[in-house]
């Protein structure tokens, strides 16, 4: 509910601190005094876009505060979706600057129009004889059905299954072009693929297979190198093993007449057994060395596939080519596995829709057993409001759509008159007759939910008597379960009010100034005199006025 409205330097307003309470606070001033003033400033709150052209002196900012007691709406969660600090009692500040930059905040937390707006939903409602159209709005007319149906809790578990299968969906079709992309490479992955089984990379040694091809194809080479080296080694008598005996010998024969004779004699000694140890490898080598073409293009083979693998996929050693053929792999069998990916996906929607069905089943059962009686409220209280003739037919359709909130289409159809046809509320309402209807769906919503403060502007415009009398005692009734303000001109609706305030105009050094002021009982009874008989208040109009306050 709305507490308190600061106003600064907007209009005609200098300077205005009002408190409200709750239950029904009537508005009242002559036509002109400044109350559409009021009511623009509160649609600054509520995330109007601001107007340098509103400000008063535009050498001061213009500021309009309001605060509001949230306790009863439930909007923690609403506050953590906008990032800003809860608080009981919510403060919402618009500032207009003199460079005409405008600024919000809500609890001293800066905020954009689109934060203030999805705020003001949960604070107040403004209505007026010419802003009915949420009246004809889908969102709305589903609002009153499930308010009534207590379908609040079915909503929300339907709301969030939907969320998880339009995920589930969302799923399936990625995984559905991914296969699509993926069978387009099939057949070539796989053909990568093949080729690299035709080589065993994980036990391969490339250093050690060219080495392999390089001995295989200088056989002859390697052989006579190996027999020329073999002669120079072991040629008798002047052979380089030989040669290094008979220098041994020599040095023999010295080796006990000191250290160094000693020292180069072992080290000889060491280069013969070296020597000794290179022919007996040569030997083997000469022994195992031997021609064998098969094996020779073997070992071509595989480096020619190894080099081909090296240049088709830019690697540069047999590491990256495993990657490379791991990779293959892994993109094969995913394509081979999205089948049953996809199988299994499609079981998990089918069921998540079953699931969906049965929820928007009951739903639907739910809002056309409450119909009936929705449209027996809303007549018997609009023949209250002098629409004795006034008719609803509201259809309900089933579709096959999964819709945000359900699978029914809704369609409210009014006859105001006798004689006449069912037609679209928004075709064959007036505005006067629109403002009834809503005032009557108000008060029968208000008796469902937590409704926002809510403010009617004028909406008695054209009504008088017997019916202005109901309307005030419908806005009464609200008012016990809500805060509802009225800007009226009856004094029936006026009288019906725990509050009244009054908005007048006053000119000070030839500059007007509009006021705002909670009128007391004395006051409260000269303005309803005023109302009913005009300014020159008489004795009987007193009387009347006191009738309809008491």
């Amino acid at each position: 509910m709305l507490t308190s409205l600061y106003i600064k330097n907007y209009a005609l307003i200098d300077e205005l601190n009002v408190q409200f309470n709750n239950g029904l606070t009537i508005i009242t001033g002559e036509t002109g005094a400044g109350k559409s003033i009021l009511l623009g400033g509160l649609s600054l709150v509520l995330g109007k876009r601001a107007d340098l052209s509103q400000v008063k002196n535009l050498d001061e900012k213009c500021i309009i505060e309001a605060v509001f007691d949230v306790a009863n709406y439930d909007l923690k969660k609403l506050f953590q979706n906008l990032d800003i600090d809860y608080d009981v009692h919510t403060i919402v500040r618009r500032e207009i600057l003199p460079s005409g930059k405008s600024r919000a905040f809500i609890n001293d937390t800066p905020a954009t129009l689109d934060s203030l707006s999805k705020l003001s939903n949960y604070l107040i409602d403004i209505h007026s004889q010419y802003q009915t159209q949420q009246l004809v709005q889908d969102s709305f007319q589903f609002q009153i059905i499930d308010a009534l149906a207590n379908n609040k809790k079915k909503l929300e578990k339907y709301s969030s299954q939907l969320k998880l299968y339009k995920f589930t969906l969302q799923k399936l079709e990625e995984i559905r072009i991914s296969k699509a992309e993926l069978i387009k490479e099939y057949d070539y992955n796989l053909f990568l693929a093949k080729e690299f089984e035709s080589i065993d990379l994980d036990n391969l040694d490339v250093e050690v297979l060219e080495g392999k091809y390089e001995e295989l194809n200088n056989v002859e080479t390697i052989g006579g190198k190996l027999a020329s080296t073999k002669a120079i080694l072991s040629t008798e008598n002047i052979g380089l093993i030989d040669q290094i005996n008979s220098a041994k010998q020599e040095l023999n024969r010295i080796a006990n007449f000191g250290k160094p004779y000693k020292a180069l004699k072992e080290r000889l000694t060491s280069i013969g057994i070296e020597l000794d140890d290179i022919l007996s490898e040569i030997d083997n080598l000469e022994d195992n060395l031997s021609a064998d073409p098969l094996e020779l293009d073997s070992v071509a083979a595989k480096l020619q596939i190894v080099n081909n693998l090296f240049q088709k996929h830019s690697a540069i050693n047999v590491g990256e080519l495993i990657e490379i053929r791991d990779a293959l792999s892994l993109k094969i069998n995913d394509t081979n596995s999205l089948d049953e990916t996809i199988e299994n996906l499609e079981d998990e929607l089918e069921n998540q829709k079953e699931s969906l069905d049965k929820m928007a089943e009951a739903i639907h059962l739910n809002r056309a057993a409450i119909i009936p009686e929705l449209i027996s409220k809303l007549e018997s209280l609009l023949n209250d409001l002098g629409m004795p003739n006034a008719k609803f037919k509201i259809d309900l359709n089933k579709t096959d759509e999964l819709l945000s909130n359900g699978k029914d289409y809704l369609q409210f159809l009014f006859m105001a008159n006798k004689g006449s046809v069912f037609n679209e509320l928004k075709k064959s309402a007036s505005g006067g007759e629109l403002s009834r209807i809503m005032l009557a769906i108000k008060s029968i919503l208000a008796d469902y939910i937590q409704l926002p403060s809510i403010m009617f502007d004028e909406i008695d415009t054209g009504v008088s008597g017997e019916i202005s009398k109901k309307m005030g005692e419908i806005m009464q009734q609200m008012s016990k379960r809500m805060q509802v303000f009225t800007i009226t001109h009856l004094p029936q609706i006026a009288a019906k009010g725990n509050s009244h305030f009054k908005v007048y105009k006053t000119d000070v050094d030839d500059v007007t100034h509009t006021q705002l002021k909670r009128l007391n009982e004395d006051e409260r009874i000269v303005e309803i005199a005023q109302m009913l008989g005009g300014v020159n208040v008489t004795k009987s109009a007193l009387d009347h006025a006191k009738q309809l306050l008491n």
